[in-house]
């Protein structure tokens, strides 16, 4: 790893700790030249995946997009960065445990979909209008009472179970 301060190429890590329920690594260093302290970070990243578009077209996978689809859902949604990191972590996981070369980007909607229903159900809806392709404000409504009814079952749910 070069130094950014002199450009040397020999650095040594004084500290490593994992991040972000260890899927990445922060790491400090020192440059072996200069004595310049910096961290670096490292984690996973999905190599080699096709996402196969609606229309048959195949482009690679770029986290980039996933990230921009998640902070306009998130858009003035109370998210740390920490917390935000952590769901694109889950979500990629999610999207490698598929274990293929190529996955139709519907198949990626639906995994940022189940995420986002558990995570912020306002984030869930923008997500969703987007993905969905609401196309009116039935279809709109439809998803609404269907997300209400689910977390009137889970409320009926909590109550009926016996205290200990």
């Amino acid at each position: 790893m070069k130094c950014p301060a002199c450009h040397h190429e020999d650095t040594k890590v004084t500290d490593s700790r994992l991040v972000s329920e260890g899927m990445a690594i922060r790491r400090r260093r020192e440059c072996l030249e200069c004595g310049f302290r910096f961290s670096t970070y490292e984690e996973v990243e999905i190599l080699n995946l096709s996402v196969i578009k609606r229309d048959g077209r195949r482009e690679p996978y770029a986290k980039e997009k996933l990230e921009n689809g998640l902070k306009k859902a998130f858009e003035k949604r109370p998210i740390t960065k920490d917390e935000f990191k952590k769901l694109t972590n889950r979500i990629e996981r999610d999207i490698q445990l598929a274990g293929k070369d190529e996955i139709m980007s519907s198949q990626i909607g639906e995994v940022i979909m189940k995420h986002l229903k558990r995570k912020d159900q306002v984030a869930y809806i923008r997500f969703a209008s987007v993905y969905r392709s609401f196309k009116d404000v039935k279809t709109f409504q439809a998803e609404l009472k269907q997300l209400l009814t689910k977390k009137k079952r889970k409320k009926k749910i909590i109550k009926k179970r016996p205290k200990k």
